[in-house]
């Protein structure tokens, strides 16, 4: 069967690739900060790790081009996914009998090979949604890929985290590396890809990506987008790094962190992704992305204003899930504008420069939000890092966009 045959095959097949993709991500980013935490290991260890593993998808669009070079009927797409999402299991197998916390500089070079070889998958799955979409569908499918993602953080995250409490780590690494792998069966069986491949001779290839490397350096919105990637999202993705340690010291357990995590958090994320998704196909994509981050600056400055104020309670996971809906809106539209702003001919070059500044985007802020919680608190460090990502919005204002992504 094609995945790549139709509309609703190609929701399924991106939504799977995501999902092996969000499932690591899950792991790392959450579950293994709180199960490090709770084991008594420093928060600046914590965020510095989680910052370390950013660095190969901030800087992935450094060997992007590599994808959009060495493409042809023997080496497409399919072939860079499927060595990629190898190498991600591979490096996950050592976990299953090493402790994290005696093996910490182990577990992160692991985990260093990891996150390359995730990288570069990310590249090459979404050079293959912009090559098989049109600008007018970009939003849903960009809904129904973080749906996926959201997905596999759920299962690993907080999944991961209720899971051990009745299989074990080990049971729990195990899965982790079958729902990483399982998507390759997917992209094996759709032979038929719908990205532009060719033969073209090297060096007539070469010149093809390098013109068009040099266009996109002199359009407004290259450089636009990439500043707009690295500060729009310092207030929610220093959040998703810090909220299971916060709840470990307000008092949560790590089953009931996992049970929230995995619960109402991901479905309120993965809700927003899909509506997030089919409303910035209607109303817009720059409107929609505006919009939401307004309302991500706001339910999170008033998460910290009510942990100041009220200290532990319910109201903690309700803001939380709260800015996880427009957590999910974000994610799916600003993914849609980045692509209207990609120019096909470097998608995996372009896309994953945008996306490594959102990752980018995400080291410094974890940085920034690990060394201000040691100096001045949860309230004071989401404050200040709401006011990073509001900056953000002239920068969007500033892009051109055409009718329907403009909103």
């Amino acid at each position: 069967m094609n995945f790549l045959a139709t509309p609703a095959r190609r929701k399924f097949l991106f939504f799977s690739l995501y999902l092996s993709e969000g499932a690591p991500i899950g792991f790392i980013w959450l579950a293994l900060p709180t199960r490090l935490r709770a084991s008594g290991v420093d928060i600046g260890d914590i965020t510095w790790l989680t910052a370390t593993l950013v660095l190969p998808w901030t800087l992935k669009f450094a060997w992007a081009p590599l994808i959009d070079l060495l493409r042809s009927r023997s080496w497409s797409l399919r072939h860079w996914i499927v060595s990629a999402q190898l190498v991600m299991g591979l490096s996950l197998l050592p976990l299953i009998w090493l402790d994290p916390v005696s093996g910490f500089q182990a577990m992160g070079a692991l985990l260093l090979v990891h996150a390359f070889a995730a990288a570069t998958q990310d590249v090459a799955i979404d050079a293959l949604c912009i090559s098989s979409t049109s600008a007018s569908e970009r939003g849903q499918y960009n809904g129904w890929m973080q749906a996926g993602m959201l997905v596999g953080r759920a299962a690993m995250g907080g999944g991961a985290l209720v899971m051990a409490r009745y299989i074990g780590n080990t049971a729990v690494i195990a899965l982790l590396i079958l729902i990483t792998t399982f998507s390759i069966l997917l992209v094996i069986m759709s032979r038929t890809m719908a990205e532009a491949e060719t033969d073209q001779h090297e060096s007539s290839r070469l010149q093809e990506v390098w013109d068009s490397i040099k266009e996109s350096g002199r359009q407004r919105n290259t450089w636009l987008g990439l500043l707009f990637a690295v500060t729009g999202g310092a207030a929610f993705k220093s959040l998703e790094v810090v909220y299971g340690p916060f709840l470990v010291d307000r008092g949560y357990d790590k089953t009931s962190i996992g049970w929230f995590s995995a619960g109402p958090m991901i479905v309120a994320m993965i809700i927003g992704s899909l509506v997030g998704g089919w409303l910035a196909d209607r109303v817009g994509h720059r409107r929609c992305v505006m919009s939401a981050l307004i309302y991500i600056a706001v339910s999170i400055a008033a998460l910290a204003i009510s942990d100041a104020m009220l200290g532990t309670g319910p109201h903690l996971l309700v803001m939380l899930a709260v800015t996880a809906f427009g957590i999910g809106v974000f994610t799916a539209s600003s993914y849609a504008l980045f692509m209207d702003i990609t120019r096909p001919a470097i998608a995996a070059t372009q896309f994953s420069a945008f996306m490594g500044a959102t990752n980018g985007c995400e080291s410094w802020s974890s940085y920034a939000i690990g060394s201000l919680i040691k100096s001045q608190g949860y309230p004071i460090a989401m404050l200040v890092l709401c006011g990073a990502s509001l900056v953000a919005i002239p920068v969007l204002a500033g892009m051109k966009l055409k009718n329907r992504q403009d909103g």
